[in-house]
């Protein structure tokens, strides 16, 4: 179906999404200073930069990995803020042909931080291409088709190469060896969630107590993204349903009509860990049946929702595929089957 430039549903669509990049923007740290939570990974970054810095080089190139939300790209902008440097971002699936990635690299300036988004997701003949890249700063560039085909070797400027990925078992091993840094970002804590939501509602000018910070901070997955997404629905039921301030009383009513329960479980949470239990006995059952029982996208499942699912102890990966544990059914206030299967 044709799609005009004066539909109203895209033209809304895209106001919306325009709405929520700046909404992101703006919550976004640009010091590592500023930046809470991850201490292990910011302990690591803060001594490679300020080395670099002193020596006056680029930093080496860094790979970052973790489930989505935790603060990736955040943090690749904060590299370039504190090294004082240009930055530029792409993703492996917006890469389709070598002459993308040639250009890009050809008009990096000295020291730029180049971001890539996704790296699991780029292409084998370009991944190839990166590795004189990253590891020499040359490129080979062919010239011509065929037998008059010949090869020119490009020097580019020294660069620093920060890649992200929600899935580092499927980078391979010579492109994860070119990485001198290497950041796992973990689910925060409630207590840092909260001063995320805390300094979210700062920057927004949203008057908020601590009880109802706190109360956000735990229904937010382990994960600043969702907590910021949260925070905003809370106060907009603020404002039109309360006094204008969060407290906790307003993020309990707020988040109800939201669907997110005290684990910070929506309604897929619940779908899938049900789902597992009712129709497949609790398990196990492949990821693929399970994303077609839900009609969901096996990347969504493994990517988003099983990893805090699994790190919550309510859901388990085995060889033979997915099982509801014993706290999924307590959850639900269900009877545990009679069988020795559950952990």
């Amino acid at each position: 179906m044709a799609v005009y430039k004066d539909d109203p549903e895209r033209l809304v669509s895209a106001a919306r999404a325009d709405d929520e990049s700046s909404f992101e923007l703006k919550l976004r740290p640009r010091r590592l200073q500023e930046f809470i939570g991850q201490e292990k990974a910011k302990e690591q970054l803060g001594i490679a930069l300020e080395a670099a810095k002193s020596r006056g080089e680029a930093l080496d190139h860094v790979l970052l990995f973790g489930p989505p939300g935790l603060g990736k790209t955040t943090l690749a902008t904060i590299i370039a803020n504190e090294l004082n440097v240009g930055f530029q971002q792409t993703s492996g699936p917006a890469l389709q042909i070598q002459g993308d990635l040639t250009a890009i690299l050809t008009n990096l300036r000295e020291r730029q931080v180049l971001f890539l988004d996704e790296i699991h997701r780029l292409q084998p003949v370009l991944e190839e291409k990166l590795y004189t890249a990253l590891e020499d700063y040359k490129l080979d560039i062919i010239i011509g088709q065929g037998p008059a085909a010949r090869t020119h070797v490009m020097d580019i400027k020294p660069f620093t190469f920060v890649a992200a990925t929600t899935r580092p078992g499927l980078i391979s091993s010579p492109l994860r060896s070119r990485f001198g840094i290497l950041l796992r970002l973990e689910f925060y804590s409630d207590d840092d969630l909260r001063f995320v939501v805390e300094r979210s509602a700062e920057v927004l000018g949203v008057p908020i107590d601590q009880d109802g910070a706190a109360e956000i901070a735990m229904r937010s997955r382990g994960t600043p993204r969702i907590a910021n997404r949260l925070l905003r629905r809370v106060r907009d039921y603020a404002q039109v349903r309360g006094t204008g301030k969060i407290d906790r009383a307003t993020a309990e009513h707020a988040l109800k009509m939201l669907e997110v329960d005290a684990h910070g479980f929506d309604e897929l949470d619940r779908r899938l860990l049900m789902t597992i239990i009712e129709k497949y006995d609790g398990g196990p059952v492949g990821l693929n049946t399970l994303a077609a029982s839900l009609a969901e996208e096996e990347d969504a499942l493994e990517e988003v929702y099983e990893p805090f699912l699994i790190q919550r102890g309510f859901l388990d990966r085995t060889p033979r595929g997915r099982v509801a544990t014993r706290l999924a059914y307590e959850h639900f206030g269900l009877p545990l089957p009679r069988r020795g299967m559950l952990f």
